[in-house]
């Protein structure tokens, strides 16, 4: 018997193949076993990414309106969209929005990002926490996240507050396009002078080109080498967030979590926290 009901992971997407496999596909296998009944599918939310797949890896994924689409003309009657965002910001934004119309014929419920609730910052930092050595007391670990600048950018601090309140003083977290940004991080490092060796870690779903290279390059701008350059002594890991087997399973229990959709409804003012 034909399957009408559906499970629609929500990424933004990467063109680093090694990376999508370990993160993107994990958490989507991740939540699949949530969810056994439904048949799975994917959608990115950068066209960017989008095309760059399709012209350089003959890799054709759908956006999420091709995915609905999709579904409905299947005969589908059921949807769980689930995103990989870190964030409630404009990649979440711009999935609610293109989902809302769909609501109109299909049945859809729409999980929250990773960051939602106070509880999820939490959940967040302890998963980390529990595959992340603490640092020692002459070192430091620094997290990059991407930042944005929707108002939701405020997530990176909030986040650097719960690591400390967890015990983790010398953690940080800096972003790429949003605020705090290095020379920040930096200041509090210097606040700090019994620090000489520094971690630096991805907080991205992915680690692809921002990780590869604005964190770990060898151009003199990457995190790596400014750092050195101020003397620290600098070892990075490049992991993404969907390699964390605890990450990959909060995913799937926000899937669980996850309220209808109503048609028409103001896609920021959607969702009680989960």
């Amino acid at each position: 018997m034909k399957n009408t009901q559906a499970v629609l992971v929500v990424s933004f997407g990467t063109s680093h193949l090694d990376t999508l496999q370990k993160n993107i596909s994990a958490i989507e296998q991740t939540i699949a076993e949530a969810f056994p009944q439904l048949t799975l599918r994917r959608a990115f939310t950068s066209g960017v990414i989008l095309k760059k797949l399709q012209k350089e890896n003959h890799l054709q994924i759908d956006t999420v309106p091709q995915a609905l689409t999709r579904l409905k003309e299947e005969g589908c009657t059921r949807v769980v969209i689930q995103p990989t965002h870190v964030i409630n910001g404009e990649e979440f934004n711009k999935l609610c929005r293109q989902a809302a119309p769909f609501a109109q014929d299909l049945n859809i419920s729409m999980g929250t990002p990773l960051l939602t609730s106070v509880q999820n910052y939490l959940d967040t930092a302890r998963a980390i926490a529990s595959e992340i050595a603490p640092p020692a007391s002459d070192e430091a670990l620094i997290f990059m996240g991407h930042g944005t600048a929707h108002h939701a950018n405020a997530t990176y601090a909030l986040l650097e507050y719960i690591l400390h309140d967890l015990g983790w003083e010398r953690a940080f977290v800096g972003t790429v396009e949003g605020y705090p940004e290095l020379p920040q991080v930096i200041a509090r490092l210097k606040k700090q002078p019994q620090i000489r060796r520094v971690r630096l870690h991805p907080f991205m779903v992915v680690a692809g080109d921002h990780a590869k290279n604005d964190m770990a390059g060898s151009e003199e701008d990457s995190w790596v080498c400014q750092l050195e350059a101020q003397g620290y002594q600098v070892s990075y890991t490049l992991r993404g967030l969907g390699e964390y087997p605890k990450i990959r399973a909060l995913f799937a229990q926000h899937a669980l979590n996850a309220q209808p959709l109503q048609y028409g409804q103001n896609a920021q003012n959607t969702y009680e926290n989960d």
